[in-house]
């Protein structure tokens, strides 16, 4: 009987030493299998970013230097266009004397305008209806009875802070994120 106890002690010895290689053989594979994850991941996550081509009409810088009190530029902001207009006094009175409450979609001026520059308003220059391209920004363009910006398409009108007063579309034209980068420049996006 001694014999048969030496032969299951061996053989249960030979399973423990059998489990503990499997389990080494394990957390080597899972230890480098999450190394190489590691290595990867980031590689993974810089292909995820824009390429230099998006990022460069990501913004787009305008010089205000040559719009005059009651003139409008037409710039081009993320393939689409933009308008950037120096209202005049007459112009930030007749937006400030419309009753808020009164607007389809309610905003002032201010909530329009940067603080401390009134005057400028930037627009996206796509009507909020079917999305065509408001008159009004160009020179000799009819403005609308408003005077803002009037959409030819189905007769939206805004007035000069660039809010809807009349026609089809929902919302006021929209007013992108912007900065300015000195008193006669402004950075959009």
């Amino acid at each position: 009987m001694a014999t048969v106890e030496t032969s299951e002690t061996a053989v249960s010895a030979a399973e423990g030493e059998g489990v503990r290689r499997r389990d080494f053989i394990n957390v080597a594979a899972v230890a480098f299998a999450g190394v190489g994850a590691v290595a990867v991941l980031p590689t993974l996550i810089n292909q995820m970013n824009p390429s230099a081509d998006v990022l460069a009409a990501a913004t787009t810088e305008v010089d205000l230097s040559a719009i005059k009190p009651g003139q409008a530029i037409k710039a081009v902001f993320r393939s689409q266009p933009l308008f950037v207009r120096q209202l005049t006094p007459k112009e930030i009175a007749e937006a400030d004397a419309r009753p808020v409450a009164s607007l389809r979609d309610p905003q002032s001026l201010e909530e329009r305008t940067q603080p401390g520059k009134k005057q400028w308003l930037v627009t996206m220059g796509v009507c909020t209806h079917l999305g065509c391209v408001p008159l009004g920004a160009g020179e000799g363009e009819v403005r609308g009875e408003f005077g803002g910006y009037f959409c030819p398409c189905h007769g939206s009108s805004y007035d000069t802070a660039a809010r809807i007063i009349k026609g089809p579309a929902p919302k006021n034209l929209e007013v992108p994120e912007y900065k300015f980068t000195s008193d006669t420049a402004i950075l959009v996006g």
